[in-house]
């Protein structure tokens, strides 16, 4: 039972009280770069959930089974960028064959997976918070769900902040900027949740 209520926990904390987008700031060049429309923003919020889910998968295997056996911590670091990479040119190579339009739409975004800080991020945080491999894994898909709901939200913000009113020196980054600052204020209130 304890297992469910820290699951339900990592859960919460990934997608509502520490996001990787509004609270630990994390993934802001994807985050927005390809939320100006909300296809491209869905697309891009799936491929970084799967990322960070196989990532964390991946790299708690490499982690406990090659880094840790062999006293090579120090090496952690590398090793997830490399696993990051690998995964990030295979998705890419899937894209390409089955979703042509999506593939072409992330554009340069896509290979910016590989350099998501989010992703790094993600596996390094399942070291530090030394979870097993159930709660990494989870981490690592509510985390890119957190991801998913930032991106998704902004967008539909930003499609919508074509028909605003607001004055011409705000156009385009700036307005962006502003949104999200208050986006991360009101997702910043659910740092002071308490499940349990």
């Amino acid at each position: 039972m304890d297992q469910i209520y820290e699951l339900l926990a990592i859960t919460l904390g990934a997608i509502l009280a520490n996001n990787f987008i509004f609270s630990q700031f994390l993934g802001c060049c994807p985050f927005l770069g390809v939320s100006k429309k909300i296809d491209t923003a869905v697309g891009m919020g799936i491929a970084v959930t799967f990322v960070m889910g196989l990532a964390s998968a991946v790299c708690f295997a490499v982690n406990n089974f090659v880094l840790v056996p062999l006293d090579l911590e120090y090496m952690q670091t590398v090793a997830f960028i490399l696993v990051i990479a690998a995964l990030v040119q295979f998705i890419e190579m899937f894209l390409q064959k089955a979703m042509p339009t999506l593939y072409t739409a992330l554009g340069v975004y896509l290979p910016l997976i590989t350099t998501n800080c989010a992703v790094l991020g993600v596996v390094l945080l399942n070291v530090q918070n030394n979870y097993n491999f159930i709660s990494s894994v989870v981490y690592g898909i509510t985390g890119g769900l957190g991801f998913l709901v930032a991106i998704v939200l902004f967008a539909s913000i930003r499609e919508r902040l074509v028909f605003a009113e607001y004055p011409k020196c705000w156009d385009g980054f700036p307005i962006a900027l502003l949104t999200a600052g208050l986006m991360a204020l009101a997702f910043m209130g659910f740092s002071g949740l308490k499940v349990w």
